[in-house]
């Protein structure tokens, strides 16, 4: 038994150490000197303060912002701690009802608005966390936001217009845009 239990001993100490310890080291190591921004978190920095993550939504409910996409995390909206969907089907009355909470909250922000409102404001995304909306959904929120800054509307679209990102290598997945992003810029805009 002695003569088994040493060499096991010792295989799992050596692997513990590469597998714990080395690769680990190795593969952040790698990581931030290949994608330091992505590393250190994809934060945006404001005044050299970091202010969020351009990979993770937050909760604006300000009418003088631009929303964001529903958030299904608990205890409170983008909690990156508890990112998940809220896994409910198409036919479940509780996702019916939030969806019609959700187009009923979005038409009295803006009564004037009678375009059809994008998908994109009125369901979470798979995670939960998701910091972009479709360029349709930031120009359908367009009009309630020049309306609450006192700006004209057309200055606010070319805004939209140029926080649009396309798709990513030019192939992989749909135009969209940052909420934060937009949302730091439309702040930083004299009124």
């Amino acid at each position: 038994m002695k003569t088994l239990l040493r060499p096991a001993l010792s295989l799992f100490v050596l692997l513990s150490a590469i597998t714990g310890l080395a690769y680990p080291l190795a593969v952040t190591g790698i990581a931030g000197a290949v994608f330091p921004e992505q590393a250190a978190g994809s934060l945006i920095l404001q005044d050299g303060k970091p202010v969020g993550s351009s990979l993770i939504g937050q909760n604006f409910s300000d009418p003088k912002h631009f929303w964001g996409r529903p958030s299904a995390t608990a205890p409170q909206p983008y909690n990156a701690a508890a990112s998940s969907g809220s896994n409910q089907g198409p036919l479940n009355p509780a996702l019916v009802d939030a969806v019609k909470g959700r187009v009923e909250a979005l038409r009295a922000a803006d009564p004037g608005n009678t375009a059809p409102i994008p998908a994109d404001l009125v369901s979470a995304s798979a995670s939960g966390l998701d910091p972009h909306i479709s360029p349709a959904a930031a120009l359908w929120q367009a009009g309630r936001v020049a309306k609450a800054r006192g700006l004209p509307e057309a200055q606010i679209t070319a805004l939209v217009d140029a926080h649009t990102e396309g798709r990513q290598w030019g192939l992989l997945g749909e135009a969209r845009v940052n909420v934060l992003k937009l949302n730091l810029a439309l702040d930083a805009l004299k009124n």
